[in-house]
């Protein structure tokens, strides 16, 4: 199934008469739409295209730019400390070559980013703001731009946090990576594949 295919299957299935049909699971309203990173602006357009459509239609629509978010985290972080991070970068990339100070980053990023109290509870702020005042059955959240925390989060972990945070608002990852198997996904086709997806892949 190429892009624009995955695409008309999730409009059908969002625009569905007796509402959103994302998920076989009463109460888990995730699903991950799958596309190769290099697919990334052909994947930007046709959100943009289905997006247009949902609001005329009179949905809500959020989207919930990863980038964004890991930005503002590193905003938050005392500006001494962000130049520390960044010449320390700088140095071990001279003495040791990429991979040290690749390495010497996801370990500090991940505390910003892994776990309950990292992006994930950033993204459930940002559906928070939907819940209550709208109806599930017209309103949507994407969430994109998950390409741009490689290699410092995996996103495998990001839906399990958000289960029953988000007010049964249909919840779309907009996932960079392959799809070796039927239930099994690559984050941007350099992570071994995990399989520990709950959610329905488009």
């Amino acid at each position: 199934m190429n892009l624009k295919e995955k695409f008309e299957e999730l409009r059908r299935d969002l625009l569905n008469p007796n509402g959103p049909q994302i998920s076989t699971m009463n109460n888990y309203s995730f699903a991950i739409l799958q596309y190769e990173p290099e697919e990334e602006f052909a994947m930007r357009q046709q959100v943009n295209d289905l997006v247009s459509e949902m609001r005329q239609l009179g949905w809500r629509v959020k989207n919930v730019d990863l980038l964004d978010l890991m930005l503002r985290r590193l905003k938050e972080e005392n500006s001494s400390e962000i130049q520390e991070f960044i010449e320390g970068e700088k140095e071990l990339y001279k003495s040791d070559g990429i991979d040290s100070s690749l390495e010497y980053l996801k370990d500090i990023m991940v505390k910003d980013l892994e776990g309950p109290q990292g992006i994930a509870l950033d993204v459930i702020k940002e559906i928070e703001t939907l819940v209550g005042n709208n109806d599930p059955k017209q309103t949507i959240v994407f969430i994109s731009r998950a390409g741009a925390l490689y290699p410092f989060y995996r996103t495998s972990g990001l839906l399990r946090y958000l289960d029953g945070r988000t007010g049964r608002i249909p919840v779309i990852l907009l996932y960079p990576g392959s799809r070796p198997g039927v239930t099994s996904l690559s984050f941007m086709g350099e992570y071994q594949p995990d399989s520990d997806y709950r959610p329905r892949i488009y």
